[in-house]
């Protein structure tokens, strides 16, 4: 029987701990947790009491069926003592304190810190970890300086709409987030150096994430500029693309509009030549999905810009546009070109129509596409099936031939790409294809599949633009029969030379939109002059003024951090300024310096901001003169294995790549990349097959799990289920396999140390037998461990602990010392107990020396061959390698099996081909 899973060690434990969230609001966010979660050990004196009460209320179950659920086999391997007795002495004996001594190789191994939402770890969550946990430990044990951290990316929207639902503070409820998530990873014996642990809601980490923006700034990476946004009146903030559907938001339903907002942007795009081709530096190990993600997201393309010019344009309307394309080489089928409706002229044709004071019937159609297109957000517009659109009332000039083409306006082209035009070639691209049979638009092949192949029919049913590529045609004197890719550069010097167009290199990748207007988020260390209308008027008591946003001020870096002001209402408003634009927070926000006012901004940061670079804090969290110094960035830089989710192999590998490059520019770092070895472990699904989630009901709480069956066998759990990057589902009913291997290898132990000082168990007595399985063992485990194949080296330990257990006498000590060895990163505190318990070490299993192996003991002597009689296998024997035709002869015949299949029958041939058929042809 299973525990329910509403009975979580959180409910048991909740009364007993002494220290209240609210009390701990004060204190810094990782000492508030290291409060925590000493009341919450504390508590651990009464859970055992406390649960068979609420088993029996939960379950219905008498007490002591309720006990059995957790209760340890019979002298087996007790994991609700032996487990919270070595996380304590790792704590006490700070075990895994990072050294770093002169001389050795370090390894910096580092887990994609988590967002800690109030409802806590799932079983998924876990698995990077401990797969970052068994490198870690295995690093440790080869002696080298190992660097393993824990921190909480604590910023952002969750939390911040989580405590508005429940009228709680974000500060509060992050501490206690923090808490329960340090709470669940300590019970899975996780090697973390705790004394590194940080937040990015600490003060001290703020005021660091802030410098880091003065430098951007300084280096004119962070500017200010007025970007059409997804604006969200009823929820007061700015949307994703992928947050609004069809004009309104996605959660709630509400209107959004396509405005302009002032936006802090952060220039992602000066770098994007170097992002690219960085993903080459030497050394660098990512997986190749996520390599080609970056890619394409930073999207490189080359081709060319050409300028057409606009015919019937007033003189207040922009005289020419210009158009990127990848494809040059088909300007002649060119037949119209679109602009979106954000661009420019689209604008100053309604402007014109305006001092004209009224509009025809061109321009009114035009007014209300234009504002229609601004209720829709980019990625609904990129992805509509029907295409749109309006003409815009004006001509464009081909650049080659003269000939006027029709302007049109339509949603499908982005303003945010490119230039915000397009020159429509319909017959080679299938957008424009779409438009044009929508809107009854020319249609002219100029790419043929090959030399004289016939006409493409585009008005036949079911024609398709033609985008692949091949030769030129219809497109005059020396592009014709050209290859598309001799088209291309062909049409780039001609439309050089004529001073219509120009090769260029674009990008695909947009500036990051810094800015957020909420409350939850490290402020923006910016502030503006602001003028007074009247003299001795106060803008905090709501006096006329006037902000100067053209003049943004850096804070001085002495008078870092900027903190969040303490607020009562922080919900979200209608004023796109943001939370801290209130009036509540003007003594905030207004300021007066040598007599004169100012306004400090009042965006804040994304959440993205402090994940940028909490790996370069984690070399040195304590330093308070600078964010990291010279010395620990080269110590310990770059990362040499980063785990995470494949979820973050776009933007957060991105931006974070983005600010150390940023860095290395200003010599703050050494390295061009900040991550060697890159690895995503795969989702963990539900026992249904489905993706864990509260509404589908089939999250499983770890919580429960280690208390049924102990932190370690979770581990081995998780890392047995199959390849570490493979999608798996749980099946909890599978963690017995795991369970029943500790429980052997315990009682192997435990069967040492009762037999100490035997003669059977002393070195140099095993069999050669057991001798090649452990060195076999021990080669394949290293192996397996360097490759992250952690299930199939759970399964080599298996073998070798199901071998010493068939053994008459007691397991000899280099045996089971080595075993306790290998096991040591995957199941530390079974390994720690058979060290120091029944082995009688005195120092901790994490520093023991790694084993080691001899090749030749691994070498395979014997091949185990199917033996046949008259070509049906009737048995299996072992036999040496060398062995000769007489040996396998000899040996096959003592089979009984062998025997029986032959009886009185006369063998009339032998087959025997070394390590391959062992054969007995019968006579009739």
């Amino acid at each position: 029987m299973r525990l329910v899973r509403s009975v979580s060690l959180v409910s048991l434990i909740g009364t007993a701990a002494s220290t209240s969230v609210r009390s701990l609001a004060s204190l810094p966010q990782t000492s508030a947790v290291a409060a925590w979660t000493g009341s919450v050990r504390r508590a651990t004196a009464v859970h055992r009491a406390q649960l068979q009460h609420v088993c029996m209320q939960a379950t219905g179950a008498p007490a002591a069926m309720a006990e059995q659920q957790i209760a340890p086999a019979k002298g087996g391997y007790d994991h609700t003592t032996i487990e919270p007795k070595w996380q304590d002495y790792w704590d006490e004996h700070d075990t895994f304190a990072t050294l770093r001594r002169e001389g050795k190789e370090k390894k910096y191994v580092l887990d994609m810190f988590p967002y800690p939402s109030g409802a806590g770890l799932h079983v998924g969550h876990p698995e990077g970890y401990t797969a970052s946990d068994i490198m870690a430990r295995y690093w440790r044990m080869c002696d080298y300086d190992v660097l393993h951290p824990m921190g909480w990316d604590a910023f952002g929207l969750p939390a911040e709409q989580h405590a508005i639902n429940t009228g709680t503070r974000p500060e509060e409820t992050t501490k206690a987030n923090i808490a329960n998530f340090k709470r669940q990873l300590r019970s899975l014996g996780f090697s973390y150096d705790w004394k590194r642990e940080l937040a990015t809601t600490d003060i001290g980490y703020v005021k660091w994430t802030q410098w880091i923006f003065l430098q951007l700034f300084k280096k004119d990476l962070a500017v200010q500029s007025e970007v059409r946004v997804n604006w969200c009146a009823e929820l007061g903030t700015v949307l994703a693309n992928e947050e609004v559907i069809d004009g309104k938001s996605e959660r709630g339903g509400f209107p959004v509009m396509r405005m302009p907002l002032r936006q802090w942007v952060l220039r992602i795009t000066e770098y994007a030549e170097q992002l690219a081709a960085d993903l080459a530096t030497e050394g660098i190990e990512w997986p190749e999905g996520t390599m080609t993600m970056q890619k394409t997201w930073i999207g490189r393309s080359e081709g060319a810009e050409i300028t057409f010019e606009v015919e019937g344009a007033s003189a207040s309307t922009p005289q020419t546009i210009d158009v990127f394309t990848t494809r040059p080489d088909t300007l002649m089928g060119a037949t119209y070109a679109v602009i979106a409706p954000e661009h420019p002229l689209a604008a100053a044709q309604l402007a014109a129509a305006d001092k004209g004071g009224s509009d025809d019937a061109t321009a009114a159609a035009l007014r209300a596409y234009v504002k229609a297109a601004a209720g829709r957000s980019d990625l609904d517009r990129s992805t509509a099936k029907v295409k749109s659109g309006v003409w815009s009332g004006l001509h464009v000039k081909h650049p080659l031939t003269g000939k006027a083409l029709p302007l049109w306006v339509a949603d499908y082209v982005l303003a945010g790409y490119g230039t915000g035009a397009v020159m429509a070639v319909p017959a080679h691209d299938e957008r424009d294809f779409e438009f044009a049979k929508a809107f009854n638009l020319p249609i002219v092949q100029v790419v043929a599949p090959s030399v004289g192949a016939p006409s493409l029919d585009f008005g036949a049913e079911g024609a398709a633009a033609y985008t692949e590529l091949g030769v030129c045609v219809n497109s005059g004197e020396g592009l014709d029969g050209l290859s598309t890719l001799d088209a291309k550069t062909a049409m780039i010097a001609k439309l050089t030379t004529l001073g219509k167009g120009k090769g260029k290199i674009t990008y695909k990748l947009r500036d990051w939109v810094f800015s957020r207007q909420r409350y939850w988020g490290e402020p923006i260390p910016i502030y503006f002059p602001v003028t007074v209308h009247e003299a001795g008027g106060d803008p905090r008591k709501g006096d006329p003024h006037t902000i100067d946003y053209n003049t943004p001020i850096p804070v001085p870096e002495s008078e870092l951090p900027v903190a969040l002001p303490d607020i009562e209402d922080f919900k979200p408003g209608s004023d796109p300024q943001g939370v801290l634009a209130k009036a509540e927070v003007a003594h905030w926000r207004y300021f007066q310096k040598e007599g004169k006012w100012y306004a400090r901004e009042t965006n804040t940061m994304p959440q993205w901001a402090g994940s940028c670079w909490y790996y370069l804090r984690f070399a040195d969290p304590a330093n308070g003169a600078a964010a990291w110094s010279p010395e620990a960035e080269k110590a310990w830089l770059p990362v040499d294995l980063y785990v995470g989710g494949a979820e973050h192999a776009v933007l957060h590998l991105l931006y974070a790549r983005f600010w150390h490059k940023v860095l290395f520019d200003l010599g703050l770092v050494t390295t061009k990349e900040p991550f060697k070895k890159l690895v995503h472990q795969g989702m963990i699904l539900g026992e249904d097959g489905e993706k864990m989630s509260k509404s589908r009901g089939n999250v499983v709480n770890p919580d429960d799990i280690v208390m049924q069956y102990g932190g370690d066998a979770m581990r081995l759990y998780e890392m047995f289920m199959g390849p570490l990057e493979a999608v798996k589902p749980w099946q909890t009913e599978q963690i017995s396999g795991v369970v029943r291997f500790q429980n052997r290898v315990y009682a192997l132990a435990a069967k040492h140390a009762a037999a100490a000082g035997e003669e059977t168990i002393l070195p140099g007595t095993m069999t050669e037998e057991t001798a090649r399985l452990m060195h076999q063992t021990v080669r394949k485990v290293t192996l397996d461990i360097e490759a992250m194949s952690f299930n199939t080296a759970i399964s080599q330990m298996m073998v070798f602990s199901n071998h010493l257990q068939s053994l008459s006498t007691p397991p000899p000590t280099e045996a089971l010392t080595k075993l306790t060895l290998l096991l040591a990163p995957f199941s530390p505190h079974l390994s720690e107990e058979i060290w120091q318990t029944l082995l009688g070490h005195p120092e901790s299993v994490s520093f023991a020396t790694w084993p080691t192996y001899d090749e030749k003991m691994c070498e395979v002597t014997t091949v185990t061959l199917g033996v046949q009689v008259n070509g049906k296998v009737r048995s299996e024997i072992t036999l040496e390698k060398t062995a000769d035709a007489d040996e396998a002869k000899a040996a096959a015949l003592a089979d009984e099996k062998v025997q029986k299949a032959i009886g009185d029958k006369e063998v009339k041939k032998f087959v025997y081909v070394p390590g391959r058929i062992l054969n007995f042809v019968l006579g009739k």
